[in-house]
């Protein structure tokens, strides 16, 4: 298969994909650990397109390289609490021999845009920038102040990007309320049916380090106490482990939402096969339930060498305030002899599945998409959203994308040949705009 055309020979190109186009063209990869390609030429990117709307930024780098950028926009009523609307410019590595395409040359083919970000999020980071372009350039303001912020360092939790800017400038959030960020507001397929999740909510994160220790020795020797046999051991059995179904208030209504498309009684109906009748079974399956998934190890460093000490990576994602009763089940799972270090956590959100915002984003889905219902929906992943809970600040995702029913978007987020279809992105600009001039 031969490589598309880039997408700079394209000069038509509507500007929140020339601009999510060029945002990929900035490998912002984020390996954690503290290592990083930083963000800082995408920011002064960023900066400089707010800087053309006349608005005023203020850069902060929590280290060298590792850059966020704010601006506040005025809104027509400076007494309503504002609304924050936030987006991250860094991005998970991408393998480019795994891809069709080259995952940072942001390349436009059939339709679509290519690379990696073109859904998690440099999409929503370029609707952001047009459609307050939109309202800018047209004379208007926002109905209430816009705390615009593009953080760094998402990708690993945010230590070094929202968190930091909590704990070090939490004054550039002063007067918000409510936040807006990432993976909600996108269409679903339900029954034959377009729909659309907002997000509400978020699981808690736990990444955990099991380590194994035993005996050093000759690689050719007999040895029981192996400390690798030990943490495979460990590792398989949360790996196999089956998490129970519960179901917290917004996955309730959730599958009520989609008991109803279907035409079916979701009492009779199990939470799974409902998750499963829709598009986002992917996404959806998983908040149902903890999930607990080995991503990661390390051990040994020659063949003939028996280390005395072996790691593995855990991701746990529990539902909200089940932190400490999953962390006590899991240490039993893995016994006395493995010892569970908590590398990092961050606590699970769940905001009003209904109110004035709730309302705004049905209504302004409902002008480009009239008739479609709008489901709330807890997120498996997290965002930055958990930052801006420590100030009191109630976290969404809406980044709205009206989507074609065959592509398997949540596949995207993370994922090999992320792509996001360009009307999408036109269709998330005009819904955003209107929102922001709404609420």
């Amino acid at each position: 298969m031969g490589m598309p055309e880039r997408s700079d020979e394209t000069p038509e190109l509507e500007a929140t994909a020339r601009i999510a186009r060029d945002l990929i063209r900035f490998d912002t990869t984020n390996w954690g650990g503290g290592r990083s390609n930083g963000e800082a030429e995408a920011a002064g990117y960023v900066e400089a397109e707010l800087q053309k709307l006349g608005l005023a930024t203020r850069m902060f780098e929590s280290e060298p390289g590792r850059a966020s950028v704010l601006a506040r926009v005025p809104g027509a009523d400076p007494a309503k609490p504002a609304l924050v609307l936030h987006g991250h410019l860094d991005v998970v590595p991408a393998d480019p021999a795994n891809w069709s395409v080259d995952p940072f040359a942001g390349e436009i083919r059939d339709g679509m845009l290519w690379g990696r970000g073109a859904v998690d999020m440099k999409d929503m980071d370029a609707m952001i920038l047009t459609a307050l372009g939109d309202i800018l350039g047209s004379g208007r303001q926002p109905a209430r102040d816009v705390i615009v912020g593009f953080f760094a360092d998402e990708e690993a939790g945010g230590l070094l990007g929202a968190h930091w800017l909590v704990d070090h400038h939490p004054e550039v959030f002063d007067g918000a309320a409510e936040a807006i960020s990432e993976v909600g507001g996108y269409s679903i397929t339900v029954g034959g049916r377009r729909a659309y999740l907002l997000q509400t909510g978020e699981k808690s994160l736990l990444w955990l380090r099991l380590v194994a220790t035993g005996e050093a020795a000759h690689g050719s020797r007999l040895i029981h106490d192996n400390a690798i046999t030990r943490l495979a051991e460990a590792v398989a059995r949360i790996g196999r482990t089956e998490w129970p179904v519960r179901l917290t208030g917004t996955t309730r209504e959730l599958l009520a939402g989609i008991a109803g498309v279907l035409g079916v009684d979701p009492v009779r109906v199990s939470a799974d096969e409902l998750a499963l009748a829709t598009s986002a079974s992917g996404f959806i399956t998983a908040t149902l339930r903890t999930t607990s998934n080995p991503t990661g190890l390390a051990a040994g460093y020659k063949h003939n060498v028996i280390p005395d000490r072996a790691e593995a990576l855990i991701d746990v994602r529990t539902l909200p305030g089940e932190e400490e009763a999953v962390l006590a089940e899991l240490r039993g799972i893995v016994g006395d002899e493995i010892r569970i270090e908590v590398v990092h956590r961050d606590v699970g959100l769940e905001s009003p599945t209904s109110g004035p915002l709730v309302d705004a984003a049905r209504a302004a889905l409902a002008v480009h998409d009239p008739g479609a219902p709008v489901f709330p929906y807890l997120m498996s992943g997290g965002t930055d959203n958990k930052a801006l809970s420590r100030l009191g600040i109630a976290g969404y995702g809406f980044a709205p994308l009206r989507l074609p029913a065959e592509l398997d978007f949540p596949g995207m987020f993370h994922g090999v040949d992320e792509r996001v279809p360009l009307d999408a992105l036109v269709f998330g600009r005009q819904v955003l705009r209107d929102l922001l001039l709404e609420y």
